[in-house]
């Protein structure tokens, strides 16, 4: 009708669905973060470790926070390649674990050597493998004499440290009235009969321990995973609906 003006709604960039997206985006970069606890790999300086995680921290972060706040659909369809990467990554990594299931035990048999040689030598890594072997209950890769590999621990009669044929004290049966913790409890250890040794510490290996921890905590550990997959797919499918408003407002330029 004349005199009346027609109001065309042209489509907008969704608020909710942006600073949805924003909020993802810290939560995952939270997640991520935690990656960085992780030390040592057979040899492998952590310090660069911390460096890549870090790295994907910050890219992958930059890239969906001001993607989202600026809608700039570039950013954005970088977060999701690089996420859905991550994502198949991740995905690969299960599959490949679980066909070669032995071949992932002699690797994690030796990481544990590896580092068990390079005990003293590092800071982080001797409180990662204190806390391990407190957690798990174990002692070494395989038992105890594992820690002959270590120049402090071994039994060889040219080794003048106190600490010979000893174990950490993270392999000590702790006793619970004990107040204060007994860092020398591990001293001369294994040279006594294993019979007698198993009143003192741990006996079983760390890499058996650690795969019965798995069979105990399987759907919890399973969860997790699936967790984590669900929250990246979502962060996926944000973005991409973010970059379809962005494109349809723009087409209406």
């Amino acid at each position: 009708m004349p005199g009346k003006h027609q109001h065309f709604h042209e489509p907008e960039v969704g608020c909710c669905g942006k600073y949805f997206l924003f909020g993802f985006n810290i939560v995952f970069w939270g997640v991520l973060s935690n990656i960085s606890a992780l030390t040592d790999l057979g040899g492998f300086d952590p310090v660069w470790l911390f460096v890549v995680v870090g790295g994907v921290m910050s890219v992958l972060g930059f890239a969906g926070c001001i993607g989202a706040l600026r809608e700039n659909t570039f950013l954005l369809k970088f977060f999701s390649v690089f996420l859905g990467l991550i994502f198949f990554l991740e995905l690969a990594t299960g599959i490949l674990a679980f066909v070669f299931k032995d071949w992932i035990r002699d690797q994690l048999n030796l990481f544990i050597n590896n580092n068990v040689k390079a005990y003293r030598d590092d800071i982080d890594l001797q409180n990662l493998i204190d806390f391990a072997q407190e957690y798990w209950s174990c002692c070494g890769a395989r038992g105890p004499n594992d820690w002959n590999l270590n120049i402090y621990f071994n039994c060889t009669d040219l080794n003048p440290s106190r600490e010979r044929c000893g174990v950490p004290f993270s392999c000590c049966v702790r006793d619970p009235s004990e107040d204060v913790l007994n860092t020398q409890c591990g001293y001369d250890v294994r040279l006594k009969l294993e019979l007698e040794q198993q009143g003192s510490i741990h006996t079983k290996g760390c890499v058996g321990q650690f795969e019965k921890w798995l069979q105990d905590n399987l759907i919890i550990v399973a969860g997790v995973f699936v967790g984590i997959a669900l929250l990246q797919i979502f962060g996926i499918c944000l973005a991409q609906n973010l970059v379809s408003d962005i494109k349809a407002v723009k087409a209406n330029w």
